[in-house]
């Protein structure tokens, strides 16, 4: 595969290419690199878009946008047209790289000032707040693990990725009423499942 050219900043992708998204994945998936490079073309800005918005750093952002069109070049065999579009396929592996990339960074960092926090005499209320927000984030994980695949989707970039309805419908390739079912339905999967409001 040719080096992957930078990331776009910000142009739109270039119309009347002739082929969808999936086609051109299953093309990639034979290893055909004109068909990366169209996919490349017409996909980066939004992916790079999406991942600057999770990192929020522009050198990151660009790592990451690129480790996931290699990441596709590699995987695009996997994608199945059955279980949605190939842009929201693309834009799931994008957001859960970047969301990767932070949680890599949060746990350095974590790593770096352990050493000062057990020099430190922690304060015995400090330490059951920890342990309530840790196990609270385990509920919240058990939980998004019961959700729909597309509930989930939704619900992530929603929520974690900062999006407004109108943004998770473009980035998912949906209907805005679509995407707002979808997050609302997650919302209330996710309710029942942490068990709020028994």
């Amino acid at each position: 595969m040719s080096h992957l050219r930078p990331v776009p900043s910000g142009e739109h992708p270039p119309e009347g290419t002739g082929l969808d998204l999936g086609e051109l994945l299953r093309r990639c998936a034979r290893g055909d690199e004109q068909s990366f490079a169209r996919l490349y073309d017409q996909t980066s800005a939004r992916v790079f878009g999406l991942v600057l918005r999770v990192v929020r750093d522009r050198a990151q952002a660009e790592e990451v946008t690129q480790e996931v069109f290699l990441q596709v070049w590699r995987t695009s065999g996997r994608y199945d047209p059955d279980l949605g579009s190939a842009l929201s396929w693309l834009m799931t592996l994008a957001h859960r790289r970047a969301v990767d990339r932070v949680r890599a960074a949060e746990a350095a960092t974590r790593q770096d000032t352990t050493y000062h926090l057990r020099s430190q005499q922690v304060p015995h209320d400090v330490t059951v707040e920890t342990a309530e927000a840790s196990l609270e984030a385990r509920r919240v994980r058990d939980a998004l693990g019961q959700l729909t695949e597309v509930q989930r989707e939704a619900l992530e970039l929603a929520y974690f990725g900062g999006y407004t309805h109108t943004e998770v419908a473009t980035l998912l390739d949906l209907p805005v009423g679509t995407a707002k079912t979808r997050i609302r339905d997650g919302l209330i999967r996710l309710r029942d499942a942490m068990g709020v409001g028994r």
